[in-house]
């Protein structure tokens, strides 16, 4: 085929394809130069980007389950990422992370940690982005309406586990990277990696090794881009700048190691699950607010400047709760609603264990019951003191009650929020990419789960940590049917290259 043809081909491809990606927004055009060209690299080699997250998808890299089977696929997984980025001539180290041991005196493999290079040249920002590789389990007779290992295309949506969390996002920074290489455009900046496999079940080994690497493989790093988060819209982008911490409890009452019946010990004695239900009662009232005295105290007072990017904030509330599938919430307001979310405390009581909970009537009265709840914790908010509040709580309620049963309370998890200065290079360029992709300008959003490895990365090598999301709000991530939208992803890999430009202008400034 001629070069002319074949070019004027693909411009027509090209201008078809952005037909049908458009409508979302009216973006604006890419700024002439080296970003047009990648922009157009990546419309054009759409088609192979999906194909390689088939790929990827197909991997059942579930590390939740500990099982050989799926440790073999975690290390096969792995395996695929570093000839990825070996295929974009970075330095890959893959990091031996030892084994894990479970309960039951089995050890397992932990996949490796790659940390990868991708350039060293000391006029350029040096940006990090994480990711991992693994997911969480799914099954297609568990409610999904296709193998969940075989990515699937409905309707512009690719379906699949691991599309959005996180195999889509990591790919998205790839694809970007290997568009200004096959260009042979140089690369604005000098990318490195932190790719893991245990993120579903607690990042193992991985805070160590950071530890280990805050003077090595962090030194010269200037930002490090998690992209582990949706938007809190369906069609406008988001950049988040905190998430909430997690103070997870048990309170135990326990009678005796046996169940009683309640023909032959039904009013005779003080009934554990009685005691557990007024306990627990006593933690969150009607609307939410959380019961323990002093939970409050050392929660940041709302400033004017806080209340307006709420206001700016793009959520239909009717839409929202729909989605949803909730008849009401707490709150009317969006600023409301969106507070208790982010920056306010949370209570929520998770379960009971050893209750009977089977289906029939089995008339038992438990011996011994354990009540699990946690409190999502907010920036200023001390974990020990917390801590202290809750258990003296349970204690007062407990001794009102008069009870001959034992309670024990314990903190069994304990993870710190974290908060990011919004004023920070890495914040002021993604605004800037988001605008160039997207043209619009982002929400600011915080997140109200916790996300451990951006406070340890962070608060471990001292550098600046951005949450820049590529998911939308109804990917479905850890649910049945996860998908990401072709859109998102292909945006999403234009996005960070604009990035990756804008924090260059930046460091030049």
């Amino acid at each position: 085929m001629a070069p002319a043809v074949a070019h004027s081909q693909a411009e027509s491809l090209l201008a078809f394809r952005l037909l049908l990606v458009g409508g979302m927004f009216s973006a604006s055009t890419p700024p002439p130069g080296p970003l047009e060209k990648v922009f157009q690299y990546i419309d054009l080699h759409q088609d192979e980007f999906v194909q390689t997250l088939k790929e990827w998808v197909a991997v059942e890299s579930d590390s939740v389950q500990p099982v050989p089977r799926l440790r073999r696929e975690l290390l096969r997984m792995a395996g695929l990422a570093a000839d990825r980025l070996r295929g974009l001539g970075a330095r890959v180290a893959s990091v031996d992370a030892g084994f894990q041991q479970l309960s039951d005196g089995q050890t397992l493999p932990i996949p490796p940690i790659l940390l990868a290079e991708l350039g060293s040249d000391p006029k350029k920002p040096t940006v990090c982005f994480y990711g991992h590789l693994d997911v969480q389990p799914a099954r297609q007779e568990d409610g999904w309406l296709t193998d969940p290992y075989t990515l699937t295309e409905v309707d512009g949506k690719l379906y699949g586990r691991g599309t959005t969390d996180n195999k889509g996002p990591v790919l998205a920074w790839i694809n970007a990277v290997s568009a200004f290489k096959a260009l042979d455009e140089d690369l604005p900046v000098n990318i490195k990696f932190l790719i893991e496999g245990m993120e579903e079940s607690g990042s193992l080994a991985l805070e160590e090794l950071v530890r280990k690497e805050k003077s090595g493989f962090f030194s010269s790093v200037d930002c490090i881009v998690i992209s582990d988060n949706l938007w809190i819209s369906r069609r406008k982008p988001a950049l988040i700048y905190g998430t909430r911490g997690n103070s997870y409890f048990t309170v135990e009452v326990k009678c005796r190691d046996q169940d009683f019946h309640s023909g032959t010990f039904g009013g005779i004695l003080n009934e554990p699950m009685a005691d557990l239900v007024a306990l627990l009662g006593s933690l969150v009232d009607a609307s939410g607010r959380i019961l323990v005295p002093g939970i409050y105290g050392h929660v940041a007072p709302v400033t004017e400047e806080e209340k307006r990017v709420y206001e700016a904030i793009d959520l239909d509330m009717e839409e929202y709760r729909n989605s949803s599938q909730v008849k009401k919430f707490l709150f009317d307001t969006k600023e409301e609603l969106l507070m208790h979310l982010w920056r306010y405390p949370s209570l929520s009581i998770h379960g009971i264990e050893g209750a009977f909970h089977e289906p029939g009537a089995k008339t038992v009265i438990p011996g011994r019951v354990i009540g699990k709840f946690s409190i999502r914790l907010v920036p200023h908010m001390d974990m020990s003191v917390v801590e202290t509040q809750v258990k003296q709580h349970l204690e007062y309620i407990f001794s009102k009650r008069n009870s001959s049963n034992q309670m024990t309370v314990s903190m069994a998890l304990g993870l710190h929020p974290w908060i990011a200065n919004i004023s920070d290079h890495q914040y002021l360029a993604a605004k800037r990419a988001i605008k160039t992709v997207f043209g619009t300008e982002p929400d600011m959003i915080r997140d109200g789960s916790t996300i451990p490895i951006a406070k340890i990365l962070q608060d471990t090598t001292q550098k600046s940590v951005i949450m820049l999301p590529l998911g939308a709000v109804d990917d479905g991530e850890h649910s049945q049917n996860e998908k990401i939208n072709r859109w998102n992803y292909i945006e999403g890999s234009k996005l960070f290259a604009a990035f990756f430009l804008e924090m260059a202008k930046l460091h030049s400034s």
